[in-house]
């Protein structure tokens, strides 16, 4: 009996890796005429495939990451930076991929899933299932309406100039906000020089006007759809998380990254770093934590205008303005203050 139990055990063995050669046969045999015949669907095939890999390798990192978090009692903040990353990444990654996956339950529904991540990748896809060359080019498209916030984010500031008591900021904040509109790049401390009054109850994310806060909404990508008094914890909540982010990347050091960790880092700060040389990127990001170290939990609000201030003119000015129309305002802000 014991003879006939180890047999069948060999017999099946052996049948089940015959199966599974001919299965790998057929798939690679598949695949090589995808190749041959539809080439462009070949692509696409492939990176699908690879991108649930790569979803499902995040997915057992972070559930690896959150095993030891709360066998060893760690406190979040207190993990390195590229696993605080990935936790962060996979968090909007997933919000962003659930309702396509919902979508794919009912029979047959996942052909029509599979129609519209064909014909519309930007918008219902996750960067797992991108080319490298739709990476580039879909960043660019999403910096491109994120710019488009900055002109409003500074006129913002502009406009709180004559509500400010101290003279001495007052003075700042306008010399800062027009260096920006004649597309000159600040210096740390020049920004840094009105902590107190971003800290304050005058910029303070509480007490933004509703437009800024959504202005500001899309600088980190964020809907604007939502009550102000929720837009404006949202941002607090996403601020906060990328300045302890800011203070792991410092203590990890910046040549401990790629390239590619550079470019990702500086996108999500603000600045596109996929359209910038690999030593611009590590020179702003240098700059930017040199800048977002320093700062407290309250000063959440300079924090995000500041991916405005330290990015919109950098390296060249691009964005910046008609200088006319930035002499008249700042002619009309002057004789407000006096």
């Amino acid at each position: 009996m014991k003879r006939l139990g180890l047999c069948h055990h060999f017999s099946t063995s052996k049948a089940r890796d015959g199966l599974g050669r001919r299965l790998q046969w057929a798939n690679e045999k598949y695949e090589h005429l995808l190749q041959q015949r539809l080439p462009r669907f070949y692509i696409l095939y492939s990176t699908f495939l690879n991108g649930f890999r790569l979803l499902f390798q995040d997915a057992k990192e972070v559930r690896e990451i959150k095993t030891r978090m709360l066998s060893n009692n760690t406190d979040r903040w207190k993990l390195p930076y590229r696993e605080l990353e990935k936790l962060r990444q996979f968090r909007r990654d997933m919000i962003k991929a659930i309702p396509l996956l919902l979508i794919s339950i009912p029979p047959f529904a996942n052909y029509v899933v599979f129609i519209l991540m064909y014909l519309f990748p930007r918008h219902v896809l996750i960067p797992h299932f991108w080319t490298s060359q739709q990476l580039v080019e879909f960043q660019a498209v999403y910096h491109s309406h994120r710019v488009q916030s900055y002109r409003p984010v500074i006129d913002g500031l502009m406009r709180a100039v004559p509500s400010i008591k101290d003279v001495n900021l007052q003075m700042s904040l306008l010399e800062l906000c027009g260096k920006v509109q004649r597309g000159g790049h600040p210096t740390v401390s020049e920004v840094h020089a009105l902590q107190t009054l971003f800290a304050g109850s005058m910029l303070g994310l509480k007490s933004l006007y509703t437009d800024h806060k959504k202005q500001l909404c899309s600088l980190l990508f964020l809907t604007s759809n939502l009550p102000s008094f929720l837009i404006g914890q949202r941002l607090n909540n996403h601020a906060i998380e990328l300045m302890r982010l800011d203070r792991a990347l410092s203590q990890l050091g910046l040549h401990q990254l790629s390239d590619a960790e550079i470019k990702q880092a500086c996108y999500v700060r603000g600045i596109n770093g996929y359209s910038l040389s690999s030593s611009q990127c590590r020179e702003w990001l240098a700059q930017w934590l040199q800048f977002s170290v320093h700062l407290r939990d309250p000063e959440a609000s300079l924090y995000l205008h500041s991916m405005v201030l330290l990015s919109v003119n950098y390296p060249q000015p691009h964005h910046c303005w008609h200088s006319s129309l930035h002499s008249q305002r700042l002619e009309e802000y002057e004789d407000k203050i006096l």
